[in-house]
């Protein structure tokens, strides 16, 4: 909730609280840019700790987060000390983020049969966006911006103690690769790149899927999460307030995890081996959607505008979780390849949101700081790498190496009949071999 929650109400907030727009901004960039470092640290913490501790952690972070942002409300503040307490705030918060989103593939992993990991990984990584929509909605909804502050606050609080339900696997690993410990980060990076003594990568075609997956998740997560940002400094000047901007957003994420509880279950049961071709079939479109944005966002075309958001939203949550579970196949390191495409599309929202700003029109422009180069920017950008999708070939080696272990095994039996009866979807012959 709290990276996009400044968004719809940057210009309150630099009226009510004396900050400048450059700085409102940061608010939401701080946790782009130290999303980067905690991402890449994640993995070595949770061969220490385990996901339990390392939720804890999460949750102290976020507590701490709530609370020194509340304190930069307090009114005998200059403007540039309240800002450094709220900016504080949200760094306490950008490596609390990263905790939870990181490990989703690898609590799936580890809880989850072939019947339900990518629902599983979609629900995880779905709350991300649920928790930006529900931000967006809120933040110009409960009064003025300390007031806004002092909500979020609360929530983070409230929602803190639930890390105690959670725990790190089951009695019983339930796949084969559930069964295996990943190995380090290092590994991962060198593997890569080629190097790696022990290759989990099947071929030089899994790490170039690999790196085409990094780029196009990247740069469509950072899009999203730039727009969710400045996403009432894009309406405002082409005259839509605040309620009408956090509801476009809003929109954006909410249709999406729609979009995204209907879909999930599909490639867990049905559609087990097509999330290469759907990648083709649905990132394109997300590309047009995004670039369409240079010539909708205009005065008076609210329907318009809306449609847009839907298209974006169903399109791109629906990738989210393939695209995690796609880097999980390829590279059979859930925690890691998260990592990497958690961190790629931060860096790429760090990115967009610096050129983006830079790139607001002045206060004599027609409209008056507008965003037009922005969005011609973005759009451009986006459009140009998710063209690399159609040179992705997707094998999903990690499920692959499961669906032969349920063959083989009797440990399973339910498991194994579902891979029977893909196998027969597929026109395989969906034999049962003996226990090796």
């Amino acid at each position: 909730m709290s990276w996009p929650w400044f968004g719809p109400i940057a210009n309150d907030a630099a009226s009510e609280m004396g900050w400048t727009l450059n700085q409102i901004t940061w608010l939401g960039n701080i946790q782009a840019a130290l999303y980067l470092p905690a991402a890449l640290v994640i993995p070595h913490l949770y061969v220490w700790l385990g996901l339990r501790k390392l939720s804890y952690v999460g949750a102290i972070l976020l507590i701490i987060a709530s609370w020194v942002r509340y304190s930069g409300t307090v009114g005998t503040l200059t403007s540039n000390a309240s800002f450094g307490l709220v900016f504080l705030g949200q760094a306490f918060a950008s490596f609390a983020q990263p905790i939870y989103q990181v490990l989703g593939p690898k609590y799936s992993e580890n809880w989850f049969d072939l019947k339900g990991r990518t629902t599983a990984t979609m629900i995880v990584a779905m709350a991300n966006p649920v928790g930006g929509a529900i931000g967006q909605l809120l933040s110009p909804l409960v009064g003025d911006t300390k007031t806004s502050i002092l909500v979020l606050g609360i929530i983070g609080t409230a929602i803190a103690p639930f890390t105690f339900l959670i725990d790190t696997h089951p009695p019983t690993p339930p796949t084969f690769s559930a069964s295996k410990k990943s190995p380090p980060f290092t590994h991962l990076l060198l593997d890569i790149v080629g190097k790696a003594p022990d290759s989990r990568m099947s071929s030089n075609r899994a790490r170039t899927d690999f790196i085409i997956i990094s780029l196009v998740f990247g740069t469509l997560v950072g899009a999203t999460n730039t727009f969710s940002i400045l996403t009432n400094q894009i309406m405002e000047p082409v005259g839509y307030d605040s309620g009408t901007s956090g509801l476009m957003g809003a929109t954006l994420l909410l249709t999406g995890l729609v979009a995204a509880v209907i879909t999930a279950p599909l490639f867990d049961r049905v559609l087990t081996h097509r999330l290469a071709f759907t990648s083709k079939l649905l990132v394109p479109i997300l590309g047009a959607a995004w670039l369409s944005l240079i010539w909708a966002v205009t005065p008076n075309n609210t329907a318009a505008l809306f449609v847009i958001m839907t298209i974006i939203g169903v399109s791109a949550l629906t990738m989210l979780p393939i695209g995690l579970e796609l880097g999980c196949d390829l590279t059979q390191n859930a925690e890691g390849s998260s990592s990497i495409l958690w961190a790629m599309g931060n860096l790429m929202g760090f990115i967009f949101v610096l050129v983006e700003n830079h790139l607001r029109a002045g206060p004599d422009a027609h409209p008056p700081n507008n965003m037009k180069q922005s969005l011609i920017f973005q759009g451009s950008f986006v459009m140009a790498i998710v063209l690399l999708i159609f040179f992705l070939e997707g094998k999903q080696t990690r499920k692959d190496l499961d669906e032969q272990h349920a063959r083989s095994s009797g440990l399973n039996p339910e498991a194994r009949r579902d891979v029977q009866s893909d196998d027969r979807m597929r026109g395989g012959e969906g034999t049962t071999d003996t226990v090796p």
